[in-house]
């Protein structure tokens, strides 16, 4: 562990002082931790033991000891295929583990599905945008309100049942949609929206439920550089409202820019945890990423392994075309 593992900007006042901002409190709450795989955190609202996730012969996540600190925006991130997505969706009920259990805030999650997991204050967004086309904007927004007294088909009938509560929930979307910046859009169908609209259409549905966690797997993935910032701030104003953020993001300037912790996986494993300032000095990292031996210098003996497999390569790919190329002609030659 690095001799001074406090992120710039922490203060040890920071958490004392009155009215002081959700991201120094998060960033003094973790200010002191060592950054090991699987340290605790002083007040997690996540914790995951020993889950696995395998396809196959194929193991996607191996994860033994994980923990989320309440109130705190954390980046997972990590190579293309290193079980970041499919974590999440073990979090959130859409898939189910080989073996494990997580909880939050202290309650069991361990087989529930997608939308109890939601009812709990779990929410989470995808990669590839889950607006429904064929409904408004304001349609997909209503969708998202929880506990709608109209939704059984007798209840239905009576409008004086759901009536005020339709209206609130109208009034509640209608607020998250001027928020994002949607609200002239509310009539259109979601899918006559750009990408990075349906993202924040889908982020500002996430909302609906309030939720306690939000998580949000590349939400900038795609994303019209225009509309990033808007994004990144939306995110930050998550956390400023309370809520505990966990994103998915392979961008390290956006990781660094909101991020006041780092989870990094690779072949569904974590290897590394800490402030974001700690991720590009840590060896297992920049290894994951690049590599183990990319900034090494090759030796003789590897470089004639390397130009002595080259070689191979090319004769058989020769040999698979007939002979066309050399090693074609050298066998004409022979035969001849």
């Amino acid at each position: 562990m690095p001799a001074d593992p406090t992120p710039h900007g922490a203060t040890a006042s920071g958490a004392g002082e009155a009215g002081a901002a959700p991201r120094r409190l998060a960033q003094a709450a973790l200010r002191d931790l060592p950054w090991e795989v699987g340290v605790a955190k002083p007040d997690p609202i996540i914790t995951v033991d020993g889950v696995t996730r395998t396809f196959g012969g194929l193991t996607a996540v191996s994860v033994d000891h994980l923990e989320i600190q309440r109130g705190g925006i954390t980046g997972l991130i990590g190579p293309n295929g290193a079980g970041k997505t499919t974590l999440f969706n073990l979090l959130t009920g859409f898939d189910q583990p080989n073996s494990g259990t997580w909880s939050f805030d202290g309650r069991p999650l361990s087989d529930l599905p997608p939308h109890k997991v939601a009812r709990l204050g779990v929410v989470r967004t995808f990669q590839l945008t889950k607006a429904l086309s064929r409904l408004t904007v304001l349609q997909n927004m209503l969708l998202g309100a929880q506990g709608q007294r109209g939704e059984g088909f007798f209840r239905a009938l009576i409008p004086a049942i759901w009536r005020s509560q339709e209206a609130a929930n109208t009034e509640k979307a209608m607020e998250l949609l001027a928020r994002f910046k949607l609200d002239t859009k509310k009539d259109d169908f979601a899918g006559t929206l750009s990408g990075g609209q349906r993202k924040l259409l889908e982020m500002a549905r996430a909302l609906m439920s309030d939720p306690q966690v939000v998580m949000l797997d590349e939400p900038m993935a795609g994303v019209n550089p225009a509309l990033t910032q808007s994004l990144l701030g939306h995110v930050k104003d998550l956390r400023e409202q309370g809520m505990t953020v966990i994103f998915v993001e392979h961008d390290m300037d956006v990781v660094r820019d909101i991020s006041d912790w780092v989870v990094v996986m690779a072949a569904g494993r974590v290897i590394a945890e800490g402030p974001p300032e700690s991720i590009s000095q840590n060896r297992d990292v920049v290894d994951a990423y690049l590599g183990a031996h990319h900034d090494a210098p090759l030796t003789v003996e590897e470089e004639d392994q390397v130009l002595a497999e080259a070689e191979k390569s090319i004769a058989r790919e020769e040999e698979a075309q007939g002979g066309a190329g050399a090693g074609g002609v050298t066998q004409e030659r022979t035969q001849r």
